[in-house]
């Protein structure tokens, strides 16, 4: 996460086999990234960032020929506090893994969860993307102004959606989005959804007024007219999309939002090693450098012990600015 304002700088359901299911080693694979049996956990609904990233990587793999046969599946509850919970839980289990972000950071903080990620083991953070202020191709609201001039004559009754928990990012974007426009993020009717799957059918429903998400998931939407692109909430506009950044917009604020993959505790030097190399050679694919591009993500590669540090740091962040807000 990357925020600079003037408050702080912050730095199962669906279960679905990727791949061909009578692959095996060999056949040009590569044979010192396979896993066999490996689980890939989704902490939230399909169609959400984590679902998107989660199984992209599981395809990527698959095509690159690291791996075979990984099970992605979806673990939802309490903003992927449940998810968590259970792989800190599978302790020593070199075979699972979970895609997560900044999001089960702010809902294990929120939640007051049992475990945080600091139960975890760190593999990897792969990739970081702007927010997006969205509202439904027949909103009212024709660009970014025009929605913070009605926002601050009754905040109230403009309710927000977002595809996480209070102290996840589609909470923190919004309310810093507030803050700027010289509202109070005590009066943001803020609504959480369970992933951004869950959040679109009420931006398209008219049941918020607006929503923010990560752009990989609404791409589709917006470039097919579905959803009306505001802002994005990056320091820089997205490539192919016609939407300006909150900062050029009036509003300081630069935010964006990070996805990365742990594991459970209790792994072995062999097993970490394992997952490791397997991202590792992800990160290096061609299959994955298309899919950042095409998802618009920005690299955000960040492996091991630095990855562990960086979640420290994120968590001490969340903290400190939702106290900053009054939140």
């Amino acid at each position: 996460m990357r925020l600079r304002t003037p408050l702080a700088l912050l730095g199962a359901a669906a279960l679905v086999l990727v791949g061909p299911p009578l692959l095996t080693t060999g056949s040009g694979a590569d044979t010192g990234t396979q896993i066999p049996g490996l689980r890939l956990m989704v902490p939230n609904t399909p169609g959400g960032g984590y679902d998107i990233t989660a199984r992209t990587a599981a395809k990527n793999a698959e095509d690159a020929g690291l791996t075979h046969n990984i099970e992605v599946f979806n673990l939802p509850g309490a903003g992927g506090t449940v998810g968590l919970t259970r792989l800190v839980g599978e302790h020593g289990n070199g075979k699972l893994a979970m895609s997560m972000g900044l999001g089960v950071v702010g809902a294990a903080r929120s939640n007051h969860a049992p475990k945080t990620l600091a139960d975890t083991t760190p593999i990897a953070r792969l990739t970081e993307e702007a927010d997006v202020v969205v509202v439904a191709k027949d909103s009212p609201y024709k660009d970014i102004g025009q929605l913070v001039d009605a926002w601050k004559k009754n905040p109230g009754k403009l309710p927000v959606g977002g595809g996480s928990s209070p102290g996840g990012p589609d909470h923190l974007a919004p309310m810093l989005m507030a803050r700027a426009a010289g509202i109070s993020p005590k009066k943001v009717n803020y609504i959480p959804f369970d992933g951004g799957g869950e959040l679109l059918a009420s931006i398209l429903g008219n049941k918020v007024a607006f929503g923010v998400s990560g752009v990989g998931e609404y791409l589709d939407q917006i470039k097919s007219g579905e959803l009306r692109l505001l802002a994005v909430t990056g320091p820089e506009r997205v490539p192919g999309l016609d939407g300006p950044t909150l900062k050029e917009s009036g509003y300081d604020v630069d935010f964006t939002n990070w996805r990365g993959i742990v594991a459970p505790p209790g792994l072995t030097d062999t097993q970490r090693s394992k997952l490791t190399a397997l991202v590792r050679k992800l990160h290096a694919s061609e299959e994955w450098k298309q899919s950042l591009k095409k998802n618009g993500w920005d690299d955000a590669f960040l492996v091991g012990d630095d990855f562990g540090t960086f979640l420290a740091a994120q968590d001490k962040n969340v903290v400190s600015v939702l106290k900053e807000l009054g939140l």
